[in-house]
């Protein structure tokens, strides 16, 4: 299988500081990658080795079936890529960057008077079009990175940290954008540290350390973080009575949390369970309790800060 971008032992060093260390990554055509981490985590570097800034230190790296070092001016155009600080010309009107930055493309006079309206309509900056880039909002401004970054059209879009300091009505602005070209069948590879997006890609990488701690579906991840599903219930009546309970689910899964409510009038215990399967579990979960008092039972999604910090907790106890 020919993937959009694929890396083999993939390690970068500065002077005596290793910033990649051993990464084995692939990512396929037409897919929203997200690589997610804290800063210090290696994302940048990652993100300018892939796009042929950096050589790699040792290992190998495959865009679009081609080393990144070797690629010409026409593999280039088949890559945008959306840098985090805004680096178009504050002087120039909205128009007039996007039409310079088409032209650094190679577009022709007709495409590329098509493609900046296009654009521009595509990320709801036509109607300021004539406004300096100075003048125009930080959130604006980002969106027209974004439409220098695919005015050309490109199979393959690098997105280095798009939604950092933006509100969230923002964020959620872009990555419907995302999701927009995504469907279009661009793949794109995108940085954030705000883990909470890892649920809008397909799938996900989680960088720490220069390693790959993780790489999965979101739903994948979560459930090699709590080695299964989970199950929470309240259950009411008589806490002395919950041991019994207790013992009753051991035997469908792993209690994993017991609770307790002491600021009720009314005493109620909360209990997670993990489960291999919550859908398959939970009429064998309720048919276990018979005679207790469920007062709810739900299955929750953790957050995916809870996702990450479990997966980093599991990688520093195995090293």
């Amino acid at each position: 299988m020919a993937y959009t971008i694929e890396t083999r032992n993939l390690a970068k060093r500065f002077g005596d500081e290793q910033v990649l260390k051993g990464l084995d990554l692939t990512v396929s055509r037409g897919e929203i990658f997200g690589l997610i981490g804290p800063s210090g985590a290696g994302k940048s570097t990652l993100l300018r080795t892939l796009t042929g800034y950096l050589t790699p230190s040792e290992g190998e790296v495959e865009v679009l079936e081609k080393s990144p070092s070797s690629f010409t001016p026409k593999d280039r155009r088949r890559l945008g890529f959306m840098p985090q600080g805004f680096v178009l010309y504050e002087e120039l009107s909205v128009r007039q960057n996007l039409n310079f930055t088409a032209g650094l493309y190679g577009l022709n006079f007709w495409k590329r008077r098509r493609r900046v309206r296009e654009t521009l309509e595509f990320v709801e900056l036509w109607e300021h079009r004539r406004k300096k880039a100075a003048d125009i909002s930080g959130g604006m401004q980002r969106r027209l990175q974004l439409a220098a970054a695919i005015v050309h059209e490109p199979e393959l879009l690098f997105v280095d940290e798009p939604t950092a300091n933006l509100d969230p009505i923002l964020r959620r602005r872009f990555w419907e954008e995302f999701r927009r070209l995504r469907e279009e069948g661009r793949t794109l590879f995108v940085t954030t540290q705000y883990l909470g997006e890892a649920e809008l890609c397909d799938r996900v990488g989680l960088l720490s350390g220069g390693t790959l701690v993780a790489v999965g579906t979101p739903e994948e991840l979560r459930r090699r973080a709590f080695d299964g599903e989970l199950v929470q219930l309240i259950l009411g009546g008589d806490p002395g009575q919950l041991g019994t309970s207790l013992e009753a689910l051991e035997k469908v899964g792993r209690v994993a949390e017991v609770r307790q409510n002491e600021q009720s009038e009314e005493a109620t215990s909360l209990v997670r369970l993990l489960v291999e399967d919550a859908e398959t579990a939970l009429p064998k979960v309720l048919e276990s309790l018979n005679g207790a008092e469920v007062r709810s039972v739900d299955v929750p999604k953790p957050s995916f800060d809870e996702v990450f910090f479990r997966l980093m907790k599991e990688t520093s106890e195995t090293v």
